[in-house]
């Protein structure tokens, strides 16, 4: 289970909302966030309602001034939680099928580990459609994950816009497991 704590203000104070699972629209709850506590479990939170806009990776601790640290803005409007998986406890292997064209067509890598640059190891760095087939994954628009992160979960995704990304230009990939 995760438990993670938006607040209106800095510092942990002011109105506050706890979520415990997926929040498509968390407007009803809070007007803006200053401050986020994450009590437990990984969560992916958007600037947007059901999921899109810019996404951010939060794992258990405190973020006393998220906008500062993060570089977004005070708007939170879902969040996603994300399966805690121990990597001593994963039964099957992380693993995920890319392509450079659109519906799973053209050019097809397939990886299994983390990545730390796309384009050093498979000779590519637009990704314009994956198949996740096990586990979860952030993939980031620059090497060494950084830049702008997208959270995809088991399922296929036919268009980079499936996973919020504004283009197909992808630098690295990294697997998601409680450490």
């Amino acid at each position: 289970m995760g438990k993670i704590i938006f607040y209106e203000e800095g510092n942990f104070s002011g109105r506050h909302h706890e979520c415990m699972s997926d929040c498509a629209d968390l407007h009803s709850y809070f007007n803006r966030c200053h401050s986020i506590r994450v009590e437990s479990g990984m969560f992916m939170i958007y600037d947007r309602s059901n999921y899109m806009g810019h996404q951010h990776f939060l794992r258990r601790g405190d973020y006393s001034d998220y906008q500062r640290m993060m570089g977004m803005s005070d708007c939170v409007r879902s969040c996603r939680m994300i399966p805690m998986v121990k990597s001593c406890q994963h039964r099957g292997n992380f693993r995920m099928r890319f392509y450079d064209r659109y519906d799973m067509a053209g050019q097809m890598m397939e990886l299994s580990d983390d990545c730390p640059n796309i384009m050093d190891r498979f000779h590519m760095s637009d990704i314009n459609s994956c198949n996740v087939m096990d586990g979860h994954w952030l993939m980031y628009e620059q090497p060494n994950y950084r830049g702008r992160m997208y959270y995809l979960r088991p399922g296929e995704y036919r268009r980079f816009g499936d996973w919020g990304g504004m283009s197909s230009r992808i630098g690295s990939i990294q697997r998601l497991m409680d450490l």
